[in-house]
């Protein structure tokens, strides 16, 4: 699995395999993957898939689910563009085997507010005016939204320190960390 160079996504993603491990037909060495129903809990709605095991939880959400979120960036988890929740913790899932998901939840940028009722962190980037081609949004929000749940008052370190590995091309970074410290007083 690639590193993003201080990126602890990699390193719990890695463990998150490992947890969820299930065996897979066909899954010794020189032999096929075969595709097989993989039940995905997405936005809290059971969805079905055929799919080999081994096959990326992002392929599986914008091919087979129609999902226009999250973006294919890098293919490599290092840059945040393919960022998803599952159980609570930002993964990429373009490195993600569909496999290694198991029964866990996998919550998307749609899953966690509307245009309507945006979830706190969406009403902080828009209130801070932070898209320019919005591309990378996904990363940023749903990392937010993770660190956010576990640790309500980030400090500033704490804050760039989980946004570590994220990349903005549009170099929207500082009013992407006005966000974050807006969404973390909402």
């Amino acid at each position: 699995m690639a590193r993003a160079q201080g990126d602890g996504i990699v390193v719990l993603q890695s463990a998150l395999i490992e947890a969820h491990h299930v065996p897979v037909p066909n899954a010794n060495p020189g032999e096929e993957n075969v595709a097989t129903r993989i039940e995905l809990n997405v936005n809290g709605k059971m969805q079905k898939i055929e799919a080999e095991p081994d096959m990326p939880l992002l392929y599986a959400l914008r091919n087979d689910l129609g999902m226009n979120d999250p973006h294919f960036g890098c293919g490599l988890a290092q840059c945040g563009a393919c960022t998803v929740l599952l159980n609570g913790n930002a993964v990429r899932s373009c490195a993600l085997p569909v496999r290694a998901v198991g029964a866990g939840k996998v919550t998307t940028l749609t899953g966690i507010g509307t245009p309507e009722k945006p979830h706190k962190v969406q009403a902080a980037f828009i209130e801070e005016q932070v898209p320019q081609c919005g591309y990378c949004l996904n990363g940023w929000i749903m990392t937010t939204v993770a660190l956010l749940d576990k640790n309500p008052r980030p400090t500033d370190s704490q804050i760039r320190d989980a946004l570590t590995g994220l990349k903005c091309r549009c170099g929207t970074h500082v009013s992407i960390l006005r966000a974050v410290k807006r969404a973390a007083q909402a």
